[in-house]
């Protein structure tokens, strides 16, 4: 009896409450965690002591190098800055860092994938001084084309915006520098999805449906149109070329600008002295009835049949592709009348 007695005592002593007694406090559970201590320590990383901000020189530079940061976010901010660091900086000032500096870091964004870094891109080109980009359109026009060609639609439609830049910069000199006309045009031609070959088999099989509804008729007459102002650089006798100051002058100063020192960089790359034996369609067409032999041997048949197969379509579209048609009979017009003869 005595060994049950002990056990049920023991049972109740789970269900009893203690008593407490006053002024003492209420015992802690065994599985208690003090948490009633205080941090006080403050941690910092890279932690700069200086007591002078940095120069504007050096912000400048410090956004360019994060132009290949791997946030997006980041990149846009930093041609943000850069825009109006360019845009706000006094008249007649150079530039926080030459052209020469700046393209190689910003050329790489006309594929970047995101379009708010696309649209920022553009904004702060068109901020650069004009006369400065001239000299390097070789490099601005392989991008271009890189950008033509890309898969990616709204990166295609972007790079037709950076080429409309670059043809009123400087739409002479990327016409007329290695490749700029014949690759340039070529690539412009594939992305409306027409075949350079004459033969029905070949533009039956590869024809494409244009004039959607929605943002596609946009932006193929958008690429229509800056087809159109580039065929106008390259085939027009005044198409964005700069009048010299000779055109002023009377007998015997007629001709004075073809004996004059040249302004531009590297004025004898037609030779191709030290390059490479370039092809055909990496050749230099500075003059203007060259590239309308091209033009006409290689690209004037193909453009009038795709053309045609457009302005069937109507709207925007067909208007944009009745702009082609005109800018490219006057520029061939003479060339026509020539062969004719």
């Amino acid at each position: 009896m005595g060994s049950s007695a002990k056990k049920k005592k023991d049972k109740k002593k789970d269900f009893q409450k203690p008593k407490l007694k006053v002024g003492k406090a209420r015992p802690k559970p065994a599985n208690f965690t003090d948490t009633s201590f205080r941090s006080k320590a403050i941690v910092l990383n890279q932690q700069s002591i200086t007591t002078t901000a940095p120069s504007l020189t050096t912000q400048f530079s410090h956004h360019v190098s994060l132009l290949t940061s791997r946030t997006d976010s980041q990149r846009r901010d930093s041609l943000s800055y850069l825009t109006t660091a360019i845009a706000t900086r006094p008249t007649n000032a150079p530039l926080q860092q030459p052209v020469s500096v700046l393209l190689p870091k910003l050329l790489p964004l006309t594929l970047d994938i995101s379009n708010g870094v696309r649209t920022q891109l553009l904004r702060l080109l068109r901020a650069l001084p004009p006369n400065d980009v001239e000299d390097y359109i070789g490099q601005i026009v392989l991008w271009i084309r890189a950008g033509i060609t890309n898969l990616a639609a709204d990166i295609r439609s972007s790079t037709m915006d950076l080429l409309a830049w670059a043809l009123e910069c400087a739409g002479n000199a990327l016409v007329s520098c290695a490749g700029g006309w014949v690759k340039t045009l070529k690539a412009l031609i594939i992305m409306q999805g027409w075949p350079l070959e004459s033969t029905k088999q070949a533009w039956s099989s590869t024809k494409t449906t244009f004039g959607k509804p929605g943002s596609d008729s946009k932006a193929l007459a958008k690429s229509l149109n800056t087809m159109a102002s580039f065929l106008e650089a390259g085939l027009h006798e005044h198409g964005y070329h700069q009048k010299g100051p000779s055109t002023a002058w009377g007998w015997p100063l007629n001709n004075v600008e073809q004996h004059m020192i040249s302004r531009r960089s590297n004025c004898f790359a037609y030779l191709n002295l030290f390059g490479p034996p370039p092809d055909e369609d990496s050749q230099i067409y500075e003059d203007r009835s060259d590239r309308q032999r091209v033009f006409a041997n290689k690209f004037q048949k193909a453009l009038e049949r795709g053309l045609e197969a457009v302005k069937q379509e109507g709207g925007e579209v067909g208007r944009a592709a009745a702009g082609v048609q005109k800018v490219m009979s006057h520029g061939m017009r003479d060339y026509d009348e020539l062969n004719c003869q």
